[in-house]
């Protein structure tokens, strides 16, 4: 049985219904987010330190360790960091560091649950476990395409752990791009998603773009979908297609406490930004599996936070 959760949409393969799909807008009006369970066994028993522990890094400039304290979800509001307002719509806020805490928190808003739910919460990692091949429909907007291949060749160079390229037969896809007019979206959206589901994304989410995948029963990524609208202009095209494709690959929730990722409706980046390469990686650590809970991901963060740091740091340092 595969199930499906979106990013703005739902994605299936054309034609095909999901079973429990999961919505998130996407550069467009979004529903209220869902309500965060209250935290459990070892997590509710550190989220005091863990909160303590980024006041304190924020008061002194120090940098938070993972220790003991990552392996917890935080539950609560975030603490707004001073060095950037929360809700900044930003085309690249040059933050250049951020505490252990403030990753942690941003991946565990991220990855798990969704904007908008068509069926039950679903609180696990979901990722591809298989190599990620991207067919794009172009419609012969070369240009546009060639964009969206460097996009992609981006995400590539910058995620340790995924293997994605384009490919040029959609029978080996595992992931397929369409690019579309704004005049042709709604059209595509029912092509894609059924009249019934069309619907109900145009009205809670009114998108500019949309992402979407379907997952088997355990939580593995076996298809994505991503519709770009390319007459927007060149940066909301940029920006779109980061987001999108990375939405795709797994962390599907938006989430407007967190300034630095393009997964605020509030930031748009036209790039692939340091905040949101620490969540991917993350993300794409061989020792995050699909399926994983809050608690089994918090329990292996702290190993895992140092080796990412030093990849994604690495791979941005100024000449």
């Amino acid at each position: 049985m595969h199930d499906a959760d979106f990013s703005a949409g739902e994605v299936t393969t054309e034609g095909q219904a999901a079973a429990c799909p999961e919505w998130t807008g996407i550069h467009g009006a979004s529903p209220p987010d869902p309500l965060v369970p209250p935290a459990t066994g070892a997590m509710a028993a550190a989220i005091h330190l863990l909160r303590l522990l980024g006041t304190l890094a924020r008061r002194h400039a120090l940098h938070v360790t993972a220790g003991v304290a990552l392996c917890v979800l935080l539950a609560g509001p975030a603490v707004p960091s001073q060095r950037t307002p929360a809700g900044v719509a930003s085309r690249g806020v040059a933050v250049r560091s951020f505490t252990d805490a403030e990753i942690a928190e941003g991946f565990f808003k991220i990855v798990f649950g969704a904007e908008l739910h068509g069926g039950p919460r679903v609180d696990r990692v979901r990722k591809y476990a298989a190599p990620v091949r991207v067919f794009i429909v172009d419609g012969g907007r070369t240009d546009h395409r060639r964009r969206l291949e460097h996009v992609i060749g981006d995400i590539h160079e910058r995620i340790a752990g995924l293997d994605i390229a384009v490919v040029a037969e959609r029978d080996a896809a595992n992931m397929v791009i369409r690019l579309v007019r704004d005049r042709e979206l709604p059209g595509t959206i029912r092509n894609v998603y059924g009249r019934e589901r069309a619907r109900r994304i145009e009205s809670l989410l009114r998108p500019q773009c949309l992402s979407g995948l379907r997952k088997d029963d355990r939580f593995r990524i076996v298809h994505s979908d991503v519709i770009l609208v390319i007459d927007a202009g060149e940066f909301i095209f940029t920006d779109c297609a980061y987001e999108e494709v990375l939405q795709a690959l797994g962390p599907i929730n938006d989430d407007e406490t967190i300034p630095w990722t393009m997964f605020n409706d509030e930031v748009q980046l036209g790039r692939f930004g340091l905040y949101d390469q620490y969540l991917l990686n993350i993300l794409y650590h061989p020792r995050i599996r699909p399926g994983m809970t809050r608690d089994e991901a918090a329990a292996v963060l702290a190993d895992i936070l140092p080796g990412v740091r030093e990849f994604v740091d690495r791979k941005n340092a100024r000449p």
